[in-house]
């Protein structure tokens, strides 16, 4: 086992060296890709910003991340290639997007698809435990267990997309979630597994200091898609080392990625609308309106991603303290569907109330 000193003075160094490779890409960012890295669309139905402000944020996490595959390799002889293949994937499917290379939201879910079947398949990717007993025997079918492990991949990777659209909120997400994450493996002694999560933190913190609350740089599409692969791969990872957790612990610390594409991909069929491309009403869009109107604040885009992730953070923190309870950890999911729906339905008919949305 790797001696604690050299683990944190290797989590020091890659903490300086990542800081810097924000830096330099933040100041470099439209003298190596001119305006095209600029958001600039301020009419979009995601955008809540008026100023151009760089996509550069995924450039710089990717390159973090090599850093640290760099580091590691030398030190522990470790690389992890799923992530390795998975994130070059993911982030240049996104980066099309952030350098303004239009795809259709149609053809990015089919290149996503395909690559991400292609990484299930050559790592051999697998969920173990599942505490639904015909589910469980459901996926002891090869086609069947394929197809959910691609659908949990495609729900978190563009569930983090979806929320990407206010000043710290997909960073914090993803703070907790994997924070949550790196406290299990800590707790069950997979110390090189956890290296590798607080690798991923260090490098959401110092996004955080380029991104909030006033942003100097976003995630980008990249970022989102290079994260999203990430933490499903960190749940199906930690999830498979630590058989004693419920499995619907996990749903319960990825519901509201999960649920928010759910509910919209069903809203919108429902609206007669296409179910992939982006409008105004998703839940954390409203908490937005709600906040400007309830509150009288001018500038709420930081504010309201602190709301959102402090609520979700109170309906998570009880399922920590029954995470090896799978019959509790089952109830407190289907409370938070109740919770959300209850939520989105008050404050959507509220805000129809006082303004045209």
């Amino acid at each position: 086992m790797p001696n604690e000193s050299l683990e944190l003075s290797f989590l020091s160094i890659f903490s300086v060296l990542s800081f810097f490779t924000f830096l330099i890409i933040y100041k470099l960012s439209d003298k190596i890709f001119g305006k095209s890295l600029y958001d600039d669309d301020f009419d979009k139905p995601q955008s809540f910003h008026n100023q151009n402000i760089p996509r550069s944020g995924g450039i710089a996490s990717i390159f973090s991340f090599f850093i640290f595959l760099f580091l590691n390799d030398l030190l522990f002889s470790i690389i992890y290639f799923e992530y390795l293949f998975s994130g070059i994937g993911l982030f240049l499917i996104g980066f099309f997007e952030d350098i303004k290379f239009r795809l259709s939201p149609k053809t990015r879910l089919i290149l996503m698809s395909i690559f991400l079947i292609l990484i299930i398949k050559i790592f051999s990717l697998e969920i173990r435990g599942v505490d639904l007993p015909f589910l469980n025997y459901l996926l002891s079918f090869d086609i069947i267990l394929f197809i959910f492990i691609l659908l949990c991949f495609l729900f978190i990777i563009n569930g983090s997309n979806l929320i990407d659209g206010f000043n710290g909120l997909l960073a914090f997400q993803l703070i907790i979630i994997n924070g949550v994450l790196l406290s299990i493996n800590l707790d069950n002694g997979h110390q090189l597994f956890s290296v590798f999560l607080t690798a991923q933190l260090i490098v959401l913190l110092i996004f955080l200091l380029f991104n909030f609350p006033t942003a100097k740089i976003f995630m980008g599409d990249g970022g989102a898609y290079l994260f999203g692969s990430f933490t499903s791969l960190n749940v199906i990872t930690t999830n498979n080392l630590n058989p004693e957790i419920s499995s619907f612990f996990f749903c319960i610390i990825l519901f509201y990625l999960f649920f928010e594409v759910f509910f919209s991909f069903i809203r919108k069929i429902i609206q007669n609308k296409s179910p992939i491309k982006p409008d105004r009403f998703h839940l954390h869009m409203l908490f937005y309106k709600f906040i400007k109107l309830k509150f009288s604040v001018k500038d709420c885009n930081y504010l309201n991603s602190l709301v959102v992730n402090f609520t979700y953070s109170l309906l998570v923190l009880p399922s920590f303290f029954i995470k090896e309870n799978g019959l509790l950890c089952k109830y407190w999911f289907l409370s938070l569907i109740i919770i959300y729906l209850w939520t989105y339905f008050r404050l959507n008919s509220f805000l129809k109330k006082k303004i045209d949305i």
